[in-house]
């Protein structure tokens, strides 16, 4: 199948392919070597700067923060994802009252920046505490993003699937929720995922509006004088929690990606015995 799809490489293409990666394994390496030395140089990596994780009133001003980060986020995934799905078989009905003022919806919101959307909720319309604004905000725009993406999941599903749920009487609201959408989500599992890192990520753009998330609180750490101004040590350590926080979602989702599949093979085992004898009795 690999050489119906390019040519397999010849000994001297795997030598160039292999002189490339060197190549490009030894500009990464680079790159990072001068960024580290540069930090070095400028003092970075000086005791005075890295003083403050050992504060307690500092860790625990960071756990705070990131409890709101988790919070913003938490409702965000929540509502965003019941937006995607009433507007996703919003589009999708018969029904050209609905159809037309879902995609209307779901366009505008997507299509404005998610930076306008919080100072709009925030400052336009003074929703209160920060953390409404941005959980608005964050609900709205990727929300919209997963109603196209459920609506394109649904669209890929065989359309044996929806008429025999109408064979068996189902109306259409019952046929999209309890059939389509569940199939959807397995189905469109990995873009979902890949939004929920998007939101979380979003989320540290409530610092723009004062809320006391993780980018704040490492904003306030680092302006302090107490510590040498640690900006750039405040910056790596929040960097390496944002990373594995997505790291957790991307597992989360290889997860349920594992378990769905292993859950297919299991059905398509216990239909076999079935087929077995209905072939025999054939």
């Amino acid at each position: 199948m690999s050489a119906v799809l390019f040519d397999v490489p010849g000994p001297r293409a795997r030598i160039r392919h292999r002189l490339y990666a060197v190549i490009g394994a030894a500009a990464v390496v680079g790159v990072i070597g001068f960024v580290v030395y540069r930090f070095w140089v400028t003092g970075q990596f000086s005791a005075e700067k890295w003083s403050w994780p050992q504060y307690e009133y500092v860790q625990l001003q960071l756990l705070s923060a990131l409890g709101n980060t988790l919070r913003a986020f938490a409702f965000g995934a929540v509502f965003a994802l019941l937006f995607g799905a009433i507007f996703a078989a919003g589009q999708l009905s018969d029904h050209k009252i609905i159809r037309v003022p879902s995609m209307l919806v779901v366009e505008l919101f997507r299509a404005v920046p998610l930076v306008v959307l919080i100072f709009m909720f925030h400052y336009g319309l003074s929703l209160g505490a920060p953390v409404y604004s941005v959980v608005v905000a964050l609900t709205l725009y990727n929300g919209s993003v997963l109603a196209e993406v459920f609506r394109a999941g649904v669209l890929s599903l065989p359309r044996g699937q929806s008429e025999a749920a109408y064979a068996v009487g189902m109306r259409k609201t019952q046929v999209m929720r309890l059939v389509l959408l569940p199939q959807a989500v397995r189905a469109m599992l990995p873009a979902i995922i890949s939004q929920l890192v998007v939101l979380l990520k979003d989320s540290a753009l409530g610092f723009l509006i004062t809320y006391e998330e993780l980018l704040n609180e490492a904003q306030r750490i680092g302006r302090s004088f107490e510590f040498g101004r640690p900006l750039v040590p405040v910056t790596i350590v929040v960097a390496a929690i944002y990373i594995a926080m997505c790291l957790l979602l991307t597992w989360l989702a290889t997860y349920l990606e594992k378990r769905n599949r292993r859950d297919k093979k299991v059905i398509e085992l216990e239909k076999k015995p079935a087929e077995d004898v209905v072939a025999a009795a054939v």
